[in-house]
C-alpha cells in the first residue's frame, strides 16, 4: 500500500471526525518553507492546528509518539506563519489525531484518538 495515499486517507478520516464534532476545516495540507500542517480546523472557540498520524496499529508505539520535538517545532513555526496572515481571537491549539486502521484503507470504522493540546506536558 502506498504510504502517502494511506496518510491522505487518514487525514480525510480525521477531517470527517472533526466535522462531526462541530469543527470547520479551514485548510488541509497547509505548506510553507518551514513545514506542513495536515489540518487547520476551527469551531466557535478554537483554531486547531492538527497533525494526523495514520497507522495500522500501535504495537510498536502510539502514533502520537512519532511527533517528536523537531516535528513539533516545525508545526509551531508553520502555525505562526499562518497566524501572521490570518488573525484570530480564538484560542490556539496544537492537536494530534491518531487514526488506527487495521485493514488499511479497507477499514470500515478506523479508531480515532483526538489529543487536544498534544504538545504540552500536562497530557
Amino acid at each position: 500500500m502506498n504510504d502517502k495515499l494511506f496518510g491522505r486517507w487518514g487525514e480525510a478520516a480525521a477531517a470527517e471526525y472533526l466535522r462531526k464534532k462541530g469543527y470547520r476545516i479551514v485548510a488541509s495540507g497547509y505548506r510553507t518553507k518551514l513545514g506542513e500542517i495536515d489540518l487547520i480546523a476551527e469551531n466557535r472557540k478554537v483554531l486547531a492546528f492538527v497533525e494526523v498520524k495514520t497507522r495500522r496499529d500501535d504495537r510498536f508505539m502510539e502514533a502520537k509518539d512519532s511527533v517528536d520535538y523537531r516535528k513539533q517545532g516545525r508545526i509551531l513555526n508553520t502555525a505562526k506563519i499562518y497566524l501572521a496572515s490570518h488573525e484570530t481571537d480564538k484560542e490556539i491549539r496544537l492537536d494530534v489525531i491518531e487514526v488506527y486502521a487495521p485493514q488499511g484503507m479497507d477499514t470500515p470504522k478506523p479508531r480515532i484518538n483526538h489529543i487536544e493540546n498534544a504538545f504540552t506536558d500536562d497530557r
